[in-house]
């Protein structure tokens, strides 16, 4: 039995203090009990001698501490797994909300994890099939990444996102594959969205959805990317599962954390966001990987929108740092009607060098994704050349570049949220593309590639 308080000595906000306190730990789990029955959770954030600081998840409106006890539970917040997981949809602390069964927990598993071992690590190396030209082509995922997708306000993330989710998978192989899903402070539209669209193409049978709201608590909010990174952590480690973890959106976190780091008074760092903001997202990113000696694999495309569209803002700068790259969605491209809108010229990934090739995707990739990108290249410095000298200043050549980099992004980029195309068919794509221009300008593939794909457009 817990030891109870009845020391409850100040709530300002959703913090409460607890004085003569012995034994309790940081991030311990606080049960609330009020007079008439009612029990508010929280957690600790703080010890300071025999004195603890409390977090309240549900916030302190209404509570009365004269008649109020505390009750410390002697663990962190925990995660009940289970197989039965898939195709189930969560709160953002854990709890089921589709009206569904409890879960009969198989474990329980705490959801401050920590992140993977650097030495246990497996080297990323296998292709993920996201049915998106401009990722599988130009900036490949592969399995045990962590490649997030930087958006701006108001574009269209959450297309993208449930997009990959219904379309992800790894090539030549039977192995089970699932998404984890974590909405994190969107609106109930958003979510709305999101359920009715994994119910509609049937890949809620293979996710694990974790819903928090934008009215739900801030604290509610840091907790639910860790359920979902403890979720994937059980289908990927306890029962060898490929597991794509896609979290959105991480500015929201972000935000939640300044939030909580504000009525804590610790002193800011950039941009008002506490100065542990890389330790702390560090340590949720890390947790994605692929071990050695084990099938299973976490990959994770965490998705942000940067305030601003400012890519140098400190959610988005210190993602870039501890991830392998980055995807970045266009405003321009998207005024155009372009569908997804991502501009391929600064996304990056990292390590799609050791996904593509003989084998993994085919052999004339790695020539043909140079050749695509120098091609796009040149083509939007052409188009330039021709807004400021009129289009009788371009030479013959400049002009077919110009042709191919429209079409380019018509045809390769802009595919729509609903056309799944297979890597054969991105690259295909890709080569009828570049017999808009003479074979003598793909100086980046090589001859034995260009006599066996080229056609002339």
């Amino acid at each position: 039995m817990r030891k109870e308080y009845r020391t409850i000595s100040e709530v300002v906000g959703p913090l409460m203090l607890v004085n003569g306190v012995e034994g309790v730990k940081y991030d311990e789990l606080v049960e609330i009990e009020q007079s008439d029955g009612g029990i508010r959770r929280g957690k600790v954030l703080e010890i300071n001698g025999d004195r603890a600081m409390v977090q309240l998840f549900e916030g302190s409106q209404g509570l009365r501490i004269s008649d109020s006890k505390a009750r410390f539970l002697g663990r962190s917040i925990q995660l009940d797994v289970a197989p039965d997981m898939l195709g189930r949809i969560f709160d953002g602390m854990g709890k089921p909300k589709d009206d569904g069964p409890a879960l009969i927990a198989e474990k329980h598993m705490d959801i401050n994890g920590t992140p993977m071992n650097p030495t246990s690590r497996d080297y990323p190396s296998e292709f993920i099939q996201t049915g998106i030209s401009a990722i599988d082509g130009l900036n490949t995922l592969v399995r045990g990444q962590k490649l997030p997708v930087f958006s701006g306000s108001g574009l269209p993330h959450a297309n993208l996102a449930a997009q990959i989710a219904r379309q992800a998978k790894v090539l030549g192989s039977d192995e089970k594959f699932a998404v984890v899903f974590a909405a994190v402070g969107i609106t109930f539209e958003e979510a709305d969205f999101f359920i009715s669209d994994f119910r509609k193409t049937g890949a809620i049978e293979r996710t694990v959805t974790f819903i928090n709201l934008a009215n739900d608590p801030a604290i509610e909010r840091i907790a639910t990317p860790r359920m979902a990174i403890t979720a994937a952590e059980y289908l990927a480690f306890d029962l060898g599962m490929h597991v794509l973890v896609i979290i959105t959106d991480i500015t929201n976190y972000a935000e939640a954390l300044r939030e909580v780091s504000a009525a804590r008074k610790e002193v800011p760092g950039r941009r008002g966001y506490p100065g542990y903001m890389y330790t702390d997202l560090a340590s949720m990113y890390e947790r994605a990987g692929r071990v050695k000696d084990n099938g299973g694999s976490i990959t994770m495309i965490p998705i942000l929108s940067m305030p601003e569209d400012d890519v140098t803002h400190p959610i988005p700068d210190l993602t870039g740092y501890i991830t392998e790259g980055q995807i970045i969605l266009s405003r321009e491209l998207y005024r155009k009607g372009l569908t997804p809108p991502i501009n391929v010229l600064p996304s990056l990934s990292r390590l799609k060098d050791k996904g593509i090739g003989k084998g993994k995707t085919r052999e004339d990739h790695a020539d043909t994704m140079n050749q695509l990108f120098s091609a796009y290249s040149r083509g939007k410095e052409a188009k330039e050349l021709a807004v400021i000298l009129g289009d009788a200043a371009l030479s013959d050549i400049d002009k077919l570049y110009a042709k191919f980099s429209d079409a380019f992004e018509r045809e390769y980029v802009s595919q729509g949220y609903y056309t799944n195309r297979s890597i054969e068919e991105t690259l295909d794509l890709g080569w009828r593309l570049l017999g808009i221009l003479p074979k003598a300008e793909l100086k980046r593939i090589r001859d034995a590639y260009l006599d066996k794909y080229y056609k002339e457009a």
